[in-house]
């Protein structure tokens, strides 16, 4: 349903991105990936206008001072018109109600309107734990829950989230998969690359497809969405998965204050 690799659009912003997103349509990239709160919809939605993007998937997120039921529909319809999207391929809760101010439930009713309603065709989640994720699956059903967006990269493998989505079949979309660029200097990522005649930042992104999830890096330089999607043909041995597995610190580099208990 969602493909497994994809371009993300996290602090990229204006006429840069706009030429970002369509040289990566232009690549042959399946999924861009925003949010509400990225500011970028528009700049993104030029670029699908501007090119063949019939068949891109779309990904936003509402954002979570928009969560109760009617915020959720308007601000999706808002999204539509700024993606220039008649239909969103898949809408997420960009991070749970902070103390669950709003109950989930509404806002997964809401989701599920606004796909009633055509203005999305799936919707999911991100930032959720274990416990969340079970509340979610339990109410809207597991075949409902698209996928679980999260941090995941060598450094912070999120292991208890990932294992949890497994067990309940919910897809996992690993958000900053190159922790912010910190795989290029790692020694044992470098050592890999060697290996497969690649760069450390491809070996990451070979890393976490090998695992089945799904990789939406970001750049600003052509050259990189290039090497990026080239990172889908790498095949890793079983010695490269289990060094890359001994990487785990749990640094976890995004921790804002409305966050939830993590895991």
């Amino acid at each position: 349903m969602i493909p497994n690799f994809g371009m993300g659009t996290f602090r990229l912003s204006g006429p840069s991105l706009t030429d970002l997103v369509s040289e990566a349509i232009e690549m042959g990239y399946p999924q861009i990936d925003t949010a509400q709160f990225y500011d970028n919809e528009a700049d993104v939605g030029k670029a699908l206008s501007q090119t063949q993007s019939d068949n891109v998937f779309v990904t936003t997120k509402v954002w979570y001072e928009s969560l109760k039921y009617q915020q959720v529909l308007d601000s999706l319809k808002t999204s539509s018109d700024k993606l220039q999207r008649d239909c969103i391929d898949l809408a997420l809760i960009h991070w749970p109600s902070p103390n669950d101010e709003v109950p989930l439930e509404e806002t997964l009713d809401a989701l599920a309107e606004a796909r009633d309603r055509g203005l999305i065709k799936h919707f999911g989640v991100s930032n959720f734990t274990v416990d969340l994720l079970q509340r979610a699956v339990d109410y809207a059903g597991a075949e409902n829950i698209v996928t679980n967006q999260i941090e995941v990269h060598p450094f912070m493998q999120n292991r208890k989230v990932t294992e949890a989505c497994e067990k309940l079949g919910v897809k996992v979309t690993a958000y900053l998969p190159l922790a912010k660029g910190a795989v290029m200097d790692n020694s044992t990522l470098q050592r890999i690359a060697v290996e497969h005649d690649a760069s450390a930042a491809q070996i990451a992104l070979a890393w976490e497809l090998h695992k089945g999830y799904v990789a939406i890096p970001s750049t600003t330089k052509v050259s990189h969405l290039r090497s990026n999607l080239a990172a889908q043909k790498l095949r890793l041995t079983d010695e490269n998965m289990a060094d890359i597995e001994a990487l785990d610190q749990r640094d976890r580099l995004i921790d804002p204050d409305f966050s939830p208990d993590w895991d």
